[in-house]
């Protein structure tokens, strides 16, 4: 449960424990947090929100600092931080240890814990588990931009409907934080939450695509192989629940296209400077060879559809090894995807943050 070659993180807790939290080993010392700017990030993820694609359970996602933090700044030992669960309903839980959820870790979990793991909202398996990775992340993203690197996402697509927007992958995606529902054509966002609010009435959920891009990144960082920005970054992608699928610049289209299509061709750099060189164009999204451009990185990622949906399943009943029905309790969200955007914006920043430190391009004095 730890992630990190040189900035290590750690997470712990259950969907319905007292609290979730994490371990943070170690941030630069001296860096100055805008606790506020956290508070909205997190607030961006948390549970409770207005709008049909979020669960009804409310948590406030209020975190509490315990170490690694004196007078506004960070101190340079291991941060540690708790959000506590204030709104669990555990009795809805009860048949799973029973009759296990399609789609969900509550046969695999048990199997590979020899039934002693928590099954209540899935326990260490829940989605509630990102939060206090999107706390790390905040953390990431404010570290980052002080150094003028930004990362921002998007949703791309919701139950087969895309944001036909397409901004230019040489400037990368405007700061769509401030908007509940973060596309950029409002008209696309508007079928996209019908979508969700006719998967909500049917007892049923929706599943889509989060574009991320991070830009101001220097050219040089990666290694090829075992470490190229995209295997570290796809790493921490698919360690995020319901991805299914990511892809970096143009994706699985660049297997459909002619190399004269999607090849980059290098410009002069207006300085000389080698790190400086451009390209025309950026199809493969910010990386080569494994190693940073200095293009925006653009990476996708596919969430499958809440696995947890209101309507009959069939599962099997683990007492009898008999075909049992199977109605899921609990409160669960129609479509994670909208929640799950500063959740993907985060994770990108703590990978990267981690990956620039390692290459010494970002050094603990710097902040």
């Amino acid at each position: 449960m730890s992630y990190g070659h040189v900035l290590h993180l750690s997470l712990f807790g259950e969907s319905h424990g007292p609290a979730i939290g994490c371990v943070l080993d170690a941030p630069p010392p001296g860096f100055t947090l805008d606790l506020e700017a956290l508070r909205r990030h997190m607030a961006r993820r948390a549970p409770g929100q207005a709008g049909p694609w979020s669960t009804t359970r409310k948590e406030a996602d209020a975190f509490e600092i315990l170490s690694g933090f004196y007078q506004g700044k960070t101190t340079g030992t291991p941060l540690a931080a708790v959000i506590r669960n204030t709104n669990t309903r555990s009795q809805d839980y009860a048949n799973l240890a029973r009759l296990p959820r399609p789609g969900h870790a509550d046969l695999t979990g048990r199997i590979r814990y020899k039934g002693a793991n928590d099954p209540n909202g899935g326990g260490h398996f829940s989605g509630r588990i990102t939060a206090p990775l999107t706390f790390a992340g905040g953390i990431a993203l404010q570290l980052l931009a002080a150094h003028g690197i930004d990362i921002h996402a998007r949703i791309v697509e919701i139950g087969g409907i895309a944001d036909p927007s397409a901004p230019s992958p040489l400037s990368g995606l405007p700061d769509l934080s401030g908007k509940p529902f973060p596309v950029i054509d409002d008209e696309a966002g508007q079928r996209m939450i019908a979508a969700i609010e006719e998967a909500r009435r049917t007892l049923n959920s929706r599943g889509g695509i989060i574009e991320v891009c991070a830009t101001g990144l220097p050219a040089g960082i990666g290694s090829p192989f075992f470490d190229r920005v995209e295997s570290r970054l796809g790493e921490m992608f698919f360690s995020l629940n319901a991805v299914r699928g990511v892809e970096f610049g143009d994706g699985f289209a660049a297997a459909r296209a002619r190399g004269s299509e999607n090849n980059d061709p290098p410009v002069p750099a207006p300085d000389g400077a080698l790190e400086h060189v451009g390209r025309i164009s950026n199809h493969a999204g910010g990386v080569e060879g494994g190693i940073t451009t200095g293009l925006p990185l653009i990476a996708r990622l596919a969430f499958k559809p809440t696995p947890s949906i209101s309507s009959e399943q069939t599962s099997v009943d683990l007492e009898t090894n008999q075909s049992a029905p199977l109605v899921v309790r609990g409160r669960h969200d129609p479509c994670i995807v909208v929640r799950a955007v500063p959740v993907v914006e985060s994770a990108m920043a703590f990978a990267l943050l981690d990956l620039l430190l390692e290459h010494g391009w970002l050094l603990p004095e710097s902040f």
